[in-house]
């Protein structure tokens, strides 16, 4: 018997799947740089330079401290840079680990607004690492970005889940770090099909209920995720390799998502879904993102030592972080009673609201106890489908009240390239005083930068 016939999924769906697979890929490798509209390329340097910020930003948490003198004790030859500010530098594989580990352990890195998905996340450390190893071209870092990031949010789009069960940062990873890095490398188009299609096999189910129950062990998937990127496109050029029909069988048919082929091949050079991204300057999940921002018009109007209890009319998915006493520094960032206690006390979403020192200051405890979750119905369309109402009940009885539909960073209300140049390089001058000037020559696409080798590049930045 065929095991496929025993699934729910049709047969004809996983073929459909694969051959779209094939057709998106196809596609992708055939796009050269100067194919790709200007707004891309730029969208391509803002990714770069926001993920690189992130990951720099993670350098003194002492369990990244710890996770990188670990990997640098177990590593091969230096090929690539670790960007914790210490001058380390690792084996590919090991450097690749290292930066992904770190690229969300502030929750500062770039997203994809449309589905549940980082994708330059799930790209860059892999690049990275590859891009340095092997010298590559800046310019072919950026087209590899761009083109490993629209397989990974086509993947994302393809499979949709009726709930919050897997983090994407788990489930979709290592197809993200096989597109990006199969397309760098310039194989041909059946051997990065056969790359991602391994890495659909090596993904983690990673329980979206762990980061907002405290689990640290979320920040590590998309480094663990990267090396596994890697290994597949190695692995897929000596014939080891997985079905054509992977995605399928790993997304539909073991974990349960409903598949829609034409989400891979549909429209393909019409749109890009780099462009669809969001950009954060608030240190935690952007579901709570609007929850901050409507904290902070309260505070224009009221200080917060004046606020008995605490109402939030929102989203599905803000109220799925459900967890009043965060143990560790990712529950608190997926915690939306933390979020809208921090967000009143400190008045800011920065790593200060969600730093050690939050999850045991006494005003925000007491304020976490008294948040009140309830939903917002019906939802909006996107892009305002993550909508928040907060309601301060005060000292005296009376109420005010803020809401935002959309938080800033998306492509609806985009940050402006100076506000995220300005973030970045906030983030990076101190431990990387030449990197500020770096990154400003990244995005303004600067000809000699873009074909300058990242090996050379990275050199010069972190001196």
């Amino acid at each position: 018997m065929n095991m496929r016939e025993t699934t729910s999924a049709a047969p004809d769906a996983a073929a459909a799947v694969g051959a779209a697979l094939s057709r998106l890929v196809a596609h992708l490798a055939a796009t050269g740089w100067d194919d790709l509209p200007e707004a891309v390329r730029t969208r391509a340097a803002l990714v770069m330079a926001d993920d690189l910020a992130a990951m720099v930003a993670a350098r003194d948490e002492p369990e990244v401290v710890a996770l990188h003198d670990g990997l640098a004790r177990a590593a091969g030859p230096a090929e690539a840079t670790v960007f914790n500010g210490r001058g380390m530098r690792l084996d590919r594989y090991s450097a690749a680990l290292a930066n992904g580990c770190a690229g969300d352990w502030a929750e500062l890195d770039e997203g994809y607004r449309r589905v549940i998905c980082h994708a330059g996340l799930y790209c860059l450390p892999a690049l990275l690492a590859e891009g340095e190893a092997e010298g590559h071209a800046t310019r072919d870092m950026l087209r590899a970005l761009v083109l490993g990031y629209e397989v990974a949010a086509r993947v994302a789009r393809c499979f949709i889940f009726p709930n919050l069960v897997l983090h994407p940062h788990g489930s979709l990873a290592a197809v993200g770090a096989a597109a990006a890095v199969a397309f760098l490398r310039r194989v041909p188009a059946d051997h990065a099909v056969a790359a991602i299609s391994s890495a659909a096999t090596m993904v983690l189910p990673g329980p979206y209920t762990h980061p907002i129950e405290g689990s640290l062990v979320r920040n590590v998937w998309p480094g663990v995720a990267a090396q596994t990127g890697l290994r597949a496109v190695d692995w897929a050029g000596i014939g080891i390799a997985g079905l054509p029909t992977a995605l399928h069988d790993v997304y539909a048919d073991a974990f349960g998502a409903t598949p829609d082929a034409s989400q891979l091949d549909g429209g393909l050079g019409e749109e890009w879904a780099i462009s669809d991204g969001y950009h954060k300057v608030f240190a935690c999940c952007q579901y709570g993102h609007a929850t901050i921002e409507a904290t902070l018009k309260l505070l224009e109007q009221t200080p917060q030592e004046r606020i008995r209890s605490i109402r939030l009319d929102t989203h599905y998915k803000a109220r799925v972080m459900d967890n009043p006493d965060p143990p560790t520094t990712i529950g608190a960032k997926f915690s939306i009673q933390h979020i809208a206690a921090t967000a009143a006390v400190h008045g800011s979403g920065g790593a200060e609201a969600f730093s050690a020192a939050s999850l045991s200051h006494p005003r925000v405890a007491e304020l976490r106890h008294k948040v009140q979750i309830a939903a917002w119905e019906p939802v909006p369309e996107w892009p305002n489908d993550r909508p928040t109402r907060v309601t301060w009940e005060l000292d005296d009885g009376s109420t005010v009240s803020e809401e935002v539909l959309s938080a800033r960073g998306g492509p609806d209300l985009p940050f402006t390239p100076d506000e995220i140049r300005a973030k970045a390089q906030a983030i990076v001058a101190a431990p990387y005083p030449a990197m500020p000037a770096a990154l400003d020559a990244l995005l303004a696409l600067d000809d000699a930068v873009l074909a300058e080798s990242w090996d050379r590049a990275a050199a010069a930045m972190t001196a």
